[in-house]
């Protein structure tokens, strides 16, 4: 019997032929769709942006037609966008604002952001380490890094200039204090928060504190410190006008400045539209450089 049911299993199978089509599968027919549920969410959130975005200008211009406040101190979006192409080009002889255009003004001050991140990076680093590793330096170093995160960037830029005059140095210097302070506390914080097996079993297997520091606690703690960090670069954006206002030209900070003595209300608020739209593009490179240099991050 179960010979005769097996050869009348064969005589369909081949009945069937090897060319037939076969029907596809639940599975076959739900293999794309994870795809093209996260590109039509992508859409959709992208789609409610555009429509954000154009309901805020068209209220911007509605305030503006209805006359609440004098053109002067808010000018529509169609001044602030002539002001922007004005200011990005050469026209009648006139080379962007201040004889540099806005792209140029941008650059110098995210070259100055940059330069003061890095040398945040560099030395809140080695800072947060020690804090974090280290309990007499800890109680020594750790309120005075707190005491200059709470300090506004204003507060010690007439010292910075007494200091180092009003070329280059204090605007670097300025961004240098603003930024190192959150990448210190969060390198601390991160290191204080290893977890203890990770550090009993490098020492069982005899690495010293050197070795314990830089292969166990340092790469476990690299999230943290690069969340840190893009917290700093942030920082240090946001003060990049106050170290500006100091022989700032060129430099977008210095630009707005000297816009808005002269009551430039359109080409100031086209200079706080380009820190914004940078500084989203900017956090955007950072959080692929943080997807790419820890890619285990939030993975169980």
């Amino acid at each position: 019997m179960t010979a005769l049911t097996t050869t009348a299993a064969g005589a369909t199978a081949a009945a069937a032929g090897p060319d037939r089509p076969s029907r596809p599968g639940p599975d076959t027919a739900e293999a794309g769709s994870p795809r093209r549920d996260r590109l039509r969410e992508a859409f959709r959130w992208g789609a409610l942006r555009i429509v954000a975005l154009a309901v805020l200008l068209a209220a911007w211009q509605a305030v503006v037609s209805a006359e609440v406040w004098p053109r002067v101190l808010v000018p529509s979006p169609g001044d602030v966008w002539r002001q922007f192409v004005l200011a990005s080009t050469v026209h009648d002889g006139v080379r962007g604002y201040g004889g540099h255009l806005l792209i140029e003004h941008l650059g110098v001050s995210l070259g100055r952001i940059g330069t003061g991140s890095a040398y945040a990076v560099l030395a809140g680093v080695p800072l947060g380490l020690l804090i974090g590793t280290v309990r007499p330096l800890a109680v020594v170093l750790e309120p005075a890094v707190t005491f200059l995160r709470t300090l506004p960037p204003l507060a010690y830029l007439s010292l910075l200039v007494i200091w180092f005059g009003i070329d280059e140095a204090p605007k670097i210097w300025l961004l240098v204090i603003a930024a190192l302070p959150p990448i210190a506390a969060a390198t601390a914080a991160a290191v204080r928060t290893v977890p203890d097996r990770l550090v009993e079993a490098a020492r069982a297997l005899g690495s010293g504190p050197t070795v314990l520091l830089l292969s166990v606690r340092l790469p476990s703690a690299l999230p943290e410190i690069l969340t840190g960090v893009r917290i700093a670069v942030g920082v240090a954006y946001t003060s990049v006008v106050a170290a500006e206002t100091i022989n700032g030209v060129p430099g977008i900070g210095g630009m707005i400045r000297d816009a808005q003595r002269y009551n430039q209300t359109a080409l100031v608020i086209a200079g706080i539209l380009a820190i914004g739209l940078s500084g989203i593009v900017l956090d955007a490179l950072l959080r692929l450089v943080e997807r790419l240099a820890v890619p285990w991050r939030g993975r169980a």
